[in-house]
């Protein structure tokens, strides 16, 4: 089940005509109550979507009654009249719902640049709202609706058993290109019926975030775009405490970014970059970030080639006030075979299957330290190339 999973919700994923395709491209997801906490994170980038720019204000109070998500135009550079949309969705989403247009948020996806067809957009409102259930299928059909090149729909729930009753987390995504995100991910709803404080809901997604979706670095391009949303209803009656709330949060948020890299536009691995024995959590993130950025790094996993000096190469552009190490005692291991010890050749590379399975790790031992990070990325295939120089078109 998805974002229908916890009591209080109901979501629908409906076909607006958005897209050329002809495929479901507009989602929504509603908070029936008795509660409308709301927690949002966003893109990082300077350059962002009307939606971002009105969601970021809507979400301030704590409160969202419902979000409305629509693939197939991301309204991002579009000026005044993007704006006009936006403000002309959720105005129109909170007419048909009997609530206030500031409780609505509002996220998109798809080229940049264009006009949305608003009045498509507009006419599939109360089409969605029609629609609106809380069994799964729903909440598939909409998990479905937000999909650009994605091919499959990404959806995650946990229950939770507390000494007090059981509270549920569920969560849809979507995302398999421009996946390079600071505290958000594209376009991810998270839904719980646990009764949840908004300061606690904007702690728990914020620390959920930067442990998944920000571990995730597929191709170093950053989105426009990005929003992560977190709804609470209360409807359980279950008061989740903090922590059991962040790790209930974190854990579906890991599950979704998990599957994003999955689903990677044109991948053929999936890549586990660890870093071990930094000095601090910082300092082995940017040297995961800086070994999954390397385009010569990708291509070498795409052609299964343990190529080890690419990896090392990459970790020593990490600046020594970021990321403390002595190059003379770096370890290198790929698929647990470590190809390069103490900075130097050490097993045979050839030991090293790669082609075997879809999943590749490297692990990079820098013996500075205690802190340790995992961050997933993909390999750079020719599919890439080609779906990337063709998206517009």
């Amino acid at each position: 089940m998805t974002v229908t999973a916890p009591q209080g919700f109901r979501a629908a994923g409906v076909t607006a005509g958005l897209k050329a395709s002809g495929t479901p491209d507009l989602a929504l997801v509603v908070n029936d109550g008795p509660e409308h906490t709301a927690a949002a994170v966003f893109t990082s980038n300077r350059v962002v979507g009307a939606p971002v720019l009105w969601s970021r204000q809507a979400v301030k109070d704590g409160v969202a009654r419902a979000v409305v998500l629509n693939s197939g135009g991301a309204n991002v550079c579009t000026g005044p009249g993007g704006f006009q949309d936006v403000h002309a969705t959720a105005e129109k989403v909170a007419g048909e719902l009997g609530i206030g247009a500031i409780d609505v948020l509002v996220a998109s996806t798809g080229l940049i640049g264009v006009r949305l067809a608003a009045e498509k957009l507009l006419a599939g409102v109360p089409v969605a709202v029609g629609e609106l259930a809380s069994d799964d299928a729903a909440g598939q059909a909409a998990a479905a609706a937000i999909m650009t090149t994605d091919t499959v729909a990404k959806t995650a729930v946990r229950t939770v058993e507390t000494p007090s009753g059981t509270f549920t987390v569920g969560g849809m995504a979507k995302g398999a290109g421009m996946l390079a995100p600071a505290l958000a991910t594209m376009l991810c709803v998270v839904t719980t019926d646990a009764v949840v404080p908004a300061a606690d809901a904007d702690a728990a997604l914020r620390a959920a975030t930067r442990v998944t979706f920000d571990r995730v670095d597929s191709d170093g391009a950053m989105s426009t775009s990005d929003t992560v949303v977190l709804m609470a209803s209360g409807a359980s009656g279950v008061t989740a405490g903090l922590d059991e709330l962040t790790t209930a949060v974190t854990e579906v948020c890991a599950d979704l970014a998990r599957q994003l890299v999955a689903d990677a536009e044109g991948a053929s691995h999936d890549i586990a970059i660890t870093v071990t024995h930094a000095t601090t959590e910082d300092a082995a993130l940017a040297v995961a970030r800086a070994v999954s950025r390397s385009n010569l790094v990708k291509a070498a996993v795409f052609g299964n080639d343990p190529n080890w000096g690419r990896i090392l190469s990459q970790v020593g552009t990490v600046p020594e006030d970021v990321a403390p190490f002595d190059p003379e005692q770096l370890d290198v291991s790929v698929n647990g075979v470590l190809v390069c010890k103490a900075g130097g050749a050490h097993e045979d590379p050839e030991k090293v299957d790669m082609a075997a399975a879809r999943e590749v790790t490297i692990t990079v031992d820098l013996h500075a330290g205690e802190a340790e990070v995992t961050l997933w990325t993909n390999d750079l295939t020719h599919d890439y190339v080609h779906e990337n120089s063709a998206y517009s078109t």
